[in-house]
């Protein structure tokens, strides 16, 4: 391990050098998933990885607005909000083609601090090397759904997120029409992931007014967090420094469907080989694959809200609208949570079909692959897979999904299985951080109250 961080870290002087850099931006990630940051000059830098970054714990006790908690586990005001020194992860490393001066981002996360109880990107290595333990790897494909307006930031206030101008009008899915006659938005969205390290095996409309939908690449499970996470950022950047804006809201308008996040998910076997394939067995699924998709299928109300992370995510959740109600699987059935792929050893995967593309990537992560890996030390036994539209199917009151981020919240506090994967801390703060952001919502009058209730009651 310290072979390779070394050649990784080579492999970034070098480039410095070569480019003149001279600020280098850090990154950690906060507990929504949003990255947060800022520049050190290359002494800094340096400095930085032979002894580990000091940053604030607040990152950790506050909400995407920069709201404090009310009451917090881990940090907060009685406890002064204190630092905790981070770990630069060499292998990280991206160039920032968004920028004029020759920059890169790095991220630096928790694992070996006080506050891998929850760092998000800690709680995927906890889980990872669980599996490790087992023998296997993980490998993992993200997919995003996002809607792009020819907005800016001060545009949608001044109109209060109302009569927002998609890029495109209609619904042209998989248009060849849209992505011709706006080629050149594919090709420099394509190249900027290229550039960072994040390739894109498919990009293309989905169904509504200005919705894209971006594959990236498989990779090692870790990577696939960092290239979601960066996607998520740098398609905002790249967008807003073209006049436009790019959201990755679960559902911004009840008149379009949800915007997914989809997670594919296969295992490996450190000798080599794939876990899930078998081909002496039906589909080519493995026993493990079985288990796997047993223990996702079980845990998934427990963990929903490490998936479903926002308020806004249940209003995507709901039937006929492409996104599962109950913890349902099938063979490659687009109406179930998890979809059973079968092919090849390299293509024989599960795909996680309840997320949304607001997800925090680590945490969806670590949710999909823990709860798989428990079913396989525990052998669970999925239900029966589900042949034709699983929206028509009556699913046992265990397998149905939580309706709402207070009630997916409560149903993690009292997950014994969760607790074990995740830690007694995370579990309690995470809890506490989404029964917080329920509560915000709460606290609004929407446009929707005042125009049913302002005259009339």
């Amino acid at each position: 391990m310290e072979d390779k961080k070394q050649m990784n870290l080579e492999r970034i002087k070098k480039y410095i050098e070569e480019h003149q850099i001279k600020n280098i931006k850090l990154a950690v990630v906060d507990i929504d998933g949003v990255l947060r940051g800022k520049y050190v000059n290359t002494k800094k830098f340096f400095l930085a990885v032979d002894k580990g970054l000091a940053f604030c714990e607040v990152i950790f006790g506050w909400d995407s607005d920069d709201v404090l908690y009310g009451k917090d586990s881990f940090t907060g005001w009685k406890k002064g909000f204190g630092d905790s020194v981070g770990t630069i992860d060499t292998a990280s490393f991206r160039v920032l083609p968004t920028e004029d001066y020759q920059s890169i981002i790095v991220l630096v996360d928790f694992s070996e601090s006080k506050a891998a109880v929850v760092c998000s990107r800690s709680i995927l290595k906890k889980v990872l090397n669980r599996l490790d333990g087992l023998g296997y790897a993980a490998a993992a494909a993200l997919e995003f759904e996002f809607f792009m307006f020819n907005e800016t930031p001060k545009s949608i206030r001044e109109k209060n997120f109302k009569n927002l101008e998609p890029i495109t009008p209609g619904n042209y899915g998989y248009s060849i029409l849209r992505n011709s006659s706006h080629a050149n938005l594919y090709h420099d969205i394509m190249t900027l992931a290229e550039e960072m390290g994040m390739p894109l095996e498919g990009l293309h409309t989905e169904t509504g007014p200005g919705v894209l939908e971006g594959a990236i690449e498989h990779s090692e499970a870790l990577r696939a967090a960092d290239n979601g996470a960066f996607f998520k950022t740098f398609i905002k950047v790249w967008a807003q420094q073209n006049e436009m804006m790019a959201s990755f809201m679960a559902k911004w308008s009840k008149d379009y469907p949800g915007q997914s996040g989809h997670i594919h998910i296969s295992l490996q076997k450190k000798e080599g080989g794939a876990v899930f394939y078998d081909e002496s067995k039906a589909n080519n699924m493995s026993d493990e694959m079985r288990w796997f998709i047993g223990g996702q299928q079980k845990l998934m109300p427990e963990i929903l809200s490490m998936v479903a992370s926002t308020c806004n995510s249940y209003t995507r959740l709901i039937p006929g609208f492409w996104a599962p109600t109950d913890a349902s699987w099938g063979i490659d059935n687009r109406t179930c949570a998890l979809r059973a792929i079968s092919g090849s050893a390299k293509s024989q995967r599960v795909e996680y079909r309840v997320s949304a593309a607001d997800i925090n990537p680590y945490l969806a992560l670590a949710a999909a692959i823990g709860s798989g890996v428990w079913g396989i030390e525990n052998k669970i036994e999925p239900t029966e897979g589900v042949v034709g539209n699983a929206y028509e199917k009556d699913f046992p009151k265990e397998l149905q999904l939580p309706r709402t981020l207070t009630q997916a919240a409560a149903r993690l506090k009292v997950s014994e299985a969760a607790r074990e994967l995740f830690g007694d801390v995370f579990v309690d703060h995470y809890a506490y951080t989404r029964e917080w952001e329920d509560q915000e919502q709460k606290r609004a009058i929407t446009d929707w109250q005042l125009n049913r209730y302002f005259e009339i009651i």
